[in-house]
């Protein structure tokens, strides 16, 4: 049996979601994360050396990280669903944004995020002036332009394509989910790129996205 070791509001979500496409039997084992940090808590270190989610046990086999685990799961129990053939012009496509994801855009979302919470934290009033104005620099030289960037291009991808990887949904689109979504709830992706906006509203209309999202629970990146 699959078991899916899922922290509330993460990646793992994407998981469920795979696994549900698939329609493959698996087992949800929940774990909250620590309300003063918002970090996993010290039970995953028993699943996993890092103690980070996702990551999947399939009998003697434990998996982390979401690319790994898609292509993991996807090999073994995929029979050629959700990934184009190796012979299709979208194959290459499809492996690059199975690495975008995680590789190019949740790097920028994470800073975002961080630097952020660096001019809104209790600090000693006279760190407070530099630590802000160190981190609005960041923001506004560098993280921001970037995921201007990177929104813009998805955006021209999408109008290009139907899906990330062509014409056909694949796992390359459950694997770009959290950082699109990530990007609506946190990151300004609005109206302005209809594309991406509807891309969101295709894939939430999913029947096996909503079985996920009742399966998975409270996920607060759709608030």
């Amino acid at each position: 049996m699959i078991v899916v070791h899922h922290l509330n509001n993460s990646r793992s979500q994407r998981i469920i979601w795979l696994l549900e496409e698939l329609d493959l039997p698996y087992e949800i084992r929940r774990y909250t994360r620590e309300p003063s940090t918002m970090l996993a808590p010290k039970e995953l270190l028993a699943i996993h050396p890092l103690g980070k989610s996702p990551v999947i046990t399939d009998g003697a086999n434990t998996v982390a990280e979401s690319g790994a685990i898609i292509e993991y799961l996807l090999d073994r129990y995929g029979a050629g669903r959700l990934v184009p053939s190796s012979e299709s012009p979208d194959r290459l496509r499809f492996t690059y944004w199975m690495h975008f994801a995680e590789g190019s855009m949740m790097p920028m979302l994470t800073m975002r995020l961080v630097f952020n919470r660096i001019q809104t934290a209790p600090m000693p009033f006279f760190v407070k002036p530099i630590a802000r104005g160190i981190a609005g620099k960041v923001l506004d030289l560098y993280i921001r332009p970037n995921l201007r960037r990177q929104l813009d291009f998805l955006e021209s991808e999408l109008t290009a394509h139907e899906w990330f990887a062509g014409d056909t949904f694949s796992a390359a689109d459950i694997q770009m989910s959290f950082p699109v979504e990530a990007a609506q709830a946190r990151a300004g992706l609005d109206d302005s790129r209809p594309r991406l906006r509807l891309f969101v509203e295709r894939i939430r209309a999913r029947p096996a996205y909503q079985r996920a999202l009742s399966t998975g629970g409270a996920y607060t990146l759709l608030s």
